[in-house]
């Protein structure tokens, strides 16, 4: 993403939030002609890799002053929910960027954040031309690893994803389908695109309702599978009306419940597999 500031607005047009893209460090940048290929020594260190600064700045909530500001940093740093919800909110705002450059470049293979990849984040606040800067007045930095993070990154232990990777790449096992499908689902869903998530959700419950039928021979999966088929006629509604505008509060917890039963089904089935 090029250096600036961009403004963000909400589907409403009020303004929400500023994110400004500052690079740091960069490798030199490649000639216009490609060069005669090199001899790589054994002993050659790993080539410098670009940094980039982003600062995701909040608009729409100004504090009144300096004091209100340092009680508003204190209280939200000391609570590990709001500062995951803090940096979820940062990153989200990358992301919405990231996808409009990856839609705007014509790229498929544009990709996202997780909170777990900053190499560092800060928390804090500052005046108007500071944070226009990507600077700011006070901040602490947070731990994302040691917080909520934390919680995510068991769950997904749990699921011996390494296992499983060996397995996909040694021929033993395939990603099904529906794993691909629901995975694109929840990525919009988490990014507010919610018509997508819900043409996402469409295909990939179909998928998963041949592709996983009898997977189980466990109650809970007999359960959720009826659930999902009930639930099937009604979130394919929502995905006809999100052909035509926005998603409604109301098909959106649809929407949103659906993705989360599709993937309980499937993590019940990675645990119980074993992969």
């Amino acid at each position: 993403m090029a250096d600036g500031r961009y403004l963000a607005r909400d589907a409403a047009g009020e303004e929400r939030g500023v994110l400004v893209v500052e690079t740091l460090a960069a490798a030199p940048l490649p000639g216009r002609r490609r060069r005669r290929p090199q001899p790589a020594e054994a002993g050659d260190g790993p080539l410098e890799l670009p940094l980039s600064r982003v600062t995701a700045v909040r608009v729409a909530e100004p504090l009144a002053s300096q004091e209100e500001a340092e009680r508003w940093l204190v209280a939200a740093t000391d609570s590990e929910e709001v500062v995951d919800d803090l940096v979820a909110e940062g990153i989200a705002l990358v992301n919405r960027a990231l996808f409009a450059q990856g839609a705007a470049a014509g790229d498929p293979h544009f990709r996202q954040l997780t909170e777990l990849e900053p190499n560092a984040v800060r928390i804090g606040y500052g005046s108007g031309e500071e944070v226009a800067a990507g600077r700011y007045t006070t901040a602490r930095y947070v731990d994302v690893q040691a917080t909520g993070a934390s919680a995510r990154r068991r769950r997904v232990e749990d699921l011996r994803p390494q296992e499983r990777v060996a397995a996909v790449l040694g021929g033993r096992e395939r990603i099904d389908a529906c794993e691909a499908l629901l995975l694109r689902a929840r990525a919009d869903l988490d990014a507010g695109r919610m018509r997508e998530a819900a043409l996402q959700l469409r295909v990939g419950l179909e998928a998963l309702l041949v592709e996983l039928a009898g997977a189980l021979a466990d109650p809970r999966h007999v359960e959720d599978m009826g659930e999902l088929e009930a639930r099937r006629e009604g979130l394919g509604r929502a995905a006809d009306a999100a052909l035509r505008a926005d998603v409604s509060v109301e098909d959106g917890e649809r929407v949103r419940e659906g993705i989360e039963i599709c993937e309980r089904v499937l993590r019940r089935r990675r645990v119980m597999r074993g992969g």
